[in-house]
């Protein structure tokens, strides 16, 4: 049975962490968790004469660094002074140098939001009128780059090392103590804690580099390193780094001084290991709740310690499952899983999915805000994909605890038989003694006639010697010692050979004994059972964590919500001011085919014009296509189509300056996009210019 599961656990575990890569990889750079939501001057704009300063808004405080604010003129020097600073709330401003000359300038942003994410865009305003320039802002992306996925990846090891640390140290402490004995729940347990460990100093020496230059050289920058730990993010890391010390304390203790007590003294010590647990495993939940989305937003107060019942809950379930795998797999059949800590262990799994509907509610309802937000953000997409790996976690759970009870009425059945077998050996063996009581009574006389004999002999042989000389008596007595001598060493040589015959038999009955135990033990249905689910527990678990630590690294819904509604008021108050916005839905057919692409025309009069063009999804996300054209028609005059090839800027966003508008009237402006190398389609809208 052995040789045939453990080929199955092998493929199922690489397909599992293969489906977690693709989760991971797909992922793609951290999106922002802080928006820019208004800027003066605003994007698009052409102001009359220099602005002293440059200022931008966030959807909430962001963390500056020297560089994190530029501004390029039209060759790409830089022209703003001084380092960058707030001007209140959650506006950040950067002087610029006097006597600017006429262009179109670009400015380019890079901080780091308040949970810890890096926030990076650009977009461009002119001085006078549009012009030429020579800044390329694309690929202005925060978090990615190699830097970025080995951030990503760290930050995933970090998650998966504290839910096998701290649920195989509460599966071993509550359910199952025999299992501190067991060296396969000891190496998963100490795995999680150098997990932990690595991927924290990992995090902290890349922080400096992911929030700013995303060089692979910058990770080992002791200066960079330096600002890292007066950061939020950066305090929290070596917190976490402390408290894992005291996290070794517990597991050298758990697994070296507990087995070595009296049942008295073992009482004591889980109590001090269970208070001392909680604590440091607090502590670590903690570090991760003061510096990332709960330490923002909306009830930061109750958000914490929510966030921090939730880490503890999911790593009392899915480290407890993950512990119970193993010892079902690898326990030795001196000590197998016993139906009783199965049981333990459901009761604790119920409790932390209990704890989990309560706070994921809460959770939800603060980063999504609305109904809406559920389909129109990708942070409410994923959250509806964990709700749906959680309801299937919990299915393969309930049937877990049918083959739980199965084995549990096994065990008493099996028990019931071993008593009755104890006693009929009993029986037996009082029976045989009967018999060989009997055997000796009844040999007694035959013994007795042969000793006669044997005495009759020797008193002729006696007699027969009694005339033989002395000389010949003494021989013969030298004789008799000396193969008298040689009888006692030959018998203990063979009483030696006898005892390490033996002892070799007797360890060879005892590991036939154990191979036995352990096949009975593999070959019982419900057991089988019981590892099946729990592995397929433990393989949807994976990808759980997985698409968890996607949905850290996403904007949430509230905040994407909050985003668009500004660009729409920027919007508005642009058109306010005279210029146009033109909004047209499209669909070409194929993948990503759908969305919306809106025209920005400033200041939509005859002459020169800037015009910037974006590409939103239906809900109203940006993305990027291959081409763009726009091409204006004034057919009351027979005039065009005057075709325009818009330069892309940035992430769903194309810009073009000196847009020349020959006269005013009614303009047909038709759009043509591409979506793919075949998929293509052309909308229109008239409008009013000048």
């Amino acid at each position: 049975m052995t040789s045939t599961i453990a080929p199955r656990v092998r493929t199922l575990v690489l397909l599992l962490v293969a489906a977690a890569g693709l989760l991971l990889a797909g992922a793609g750079p951290v999106s922002a968790h802080a928006a820019l939501t208004g800027s003066d001057p605003r994007q698009g704009a052409v102001v009359d004469k220099a602005p002293q300063q440059v200022s931008l808004t966030f959807s909430e405080k962001v963390a500056l660094s020297d560089d994190s604010l530029r501004v390029l003129d039209p060759k790409g020097k830089r022209v703003d002074r001084g380092d960058p600073a707030g001007t209140g709330g959650t506006t950040y401003a950067v002087k610029l140098h006097g006597g600017l000359p006429d262009g179109t300038y670009t400015v380019t942003y890079q901080v780091v939001s308040e949970d810890s994410h890096p926030v990076a865009g650009a977009y461009t305003f002119s001085i006078g009128a549009p012009s030429q320039t020579s800044v390329s802002v694309d690929g202005q992306t925060a978090g990615g780059g190699v830097v970025g996925v080995l951030y990503g990846f760290g930050r995933y090891v970090s998650y998966a090392g504290f839910i096998v640390l701290v649920g195989g140290a509460a599966f071993v402490l509550g359910c199952w103590r025999r299992g501190t004995a067991v060296r396969s729940v000891q190496r998963l347990v100490v795995s999680g804690w150098l997990a932990l460990t690595a991927a924290t100093l990992g995090l902290l020496l890349m922080r400096g580099s992911y929030t700013g230059s995303g060089k692979v050289g910058d990770i080992f920058d002791l200066d960079l390193l330096g600002q890292v730990l007066q950061t939020k993010t950066g305090a929290a890391l070596v917190s976490r780094l402390l408290l894992l010390a005291a996290a070794a304390l517990f597991i050298a203790v758990l697994f070296g001084a507990y087995d070595k007590r009296d049942d008295e003294e073992k009482r004591d010590l889980t109590f001090g290991l269970a208070i001392g647990g909680t604590v440091v495993a607090a502590g670590l939940a903690a570090s991760w709740a003061m510096s990332e989305h709960a330490s923002t937003g909306l009830q930061p107060g109750l958000a914490m310690p929510v966030d921090v019942l939730h880490l503890l809950a999911v790593a009392g379930w899915l480290g407890g499952l993950t512990a119970l795998l193993v010892a079902l797999y690898r326990a030795p059949a001196e000590t197998p899983v016993d139906a009783a800590a199965v049981r333990r262990f459901s009761r604790l799994a119920f409790g932390s999915v209990l704890t989990l509907v309560a706070t994921g509610v809460y959770q939800s309802w603060r980063q999504l805000g609305s109904w809406s937000a559920f389909t129109g953000t990708r942070y409410g997409q994923l959250l509806l994909i964990k709700i749906g790996l959680v309801v299937l976690l919990v299915g393969i759970a309930w049937i877990s605890r049918r083959w739980t009870a199965r084995l549990a009425e096994s065990g008493v059945a099996e028990s019931g038989v071993a008593e009755s077998g104890v006693a009929e050996s009993g029986v037996a063996e009082s029976g045989v003694a009967e018999a060989d009581a009997g055997r000796g009574t009844a040999d007694e006389p035959e013994k007795e006639h042969v000793a006669t004999g044997a005495g009759a002999s020797t008193t002729a042989k006696g007699a027969s010697g009694a005339g033989s000389a002395s000389g010949a008596g003494d021989a013969s007595g030298a004789g008799s010692a000396s193969g008298a001598g040689d009888a006692s060493g030959a018998g203990s040589a063979g009483a030696d050979g006898d005892s390490e015959r033996a002892a070799q038999l007797a360890r060879q009955r005892a590991a036939i004994d154990t191979a036995r135990r352990k096949r009975e033990r593999d070959a019982d249905p419900n057991r089988f059972g019981l590892r099946r689910s729990v592995l397929a527990e433990a393989g949807v678990a994976v990808v759980l964590l997985a698409v968890t630590t996607m949905l850290t690294s996403t904007e949430p819904g509230r905040t994407e919500e909050q985003a668009a509604a500004a660009t729409s008021s920027a919007t508005a108050d642009a058109n306010a001011a005279g210029a146009l916005t033109l909004d047209m839905s499209f669909d070409t057919g194929g993948e990503d085919g759908k969305g919306v692409v809106r025209i920005d025309l400033d200041p939509a009069r005859p002459g020169s014009n800037e015009m910037h063009v974006y590409v939103l999804r239906p809900n109203g996300r940006a993305f990027d296509i291959p081409e763009v054209k726009i091409a204006f028609t004034l057919e009351s005059q027979d005039i065009g189509p005057l075709p325009v090839v818009p330069d892309h800027i940035s992430t769903g966003h194309w810009s073009a300056s000196g847009v020349q508008i020959p006269m005013a009237g009614e303009w047909k402006v038709a759009v043509t996009v591409r979506t793919s190398d075949i998929d293509q389609a052309t909308v229109s809208k008239n409008a009013q210019i000048g």
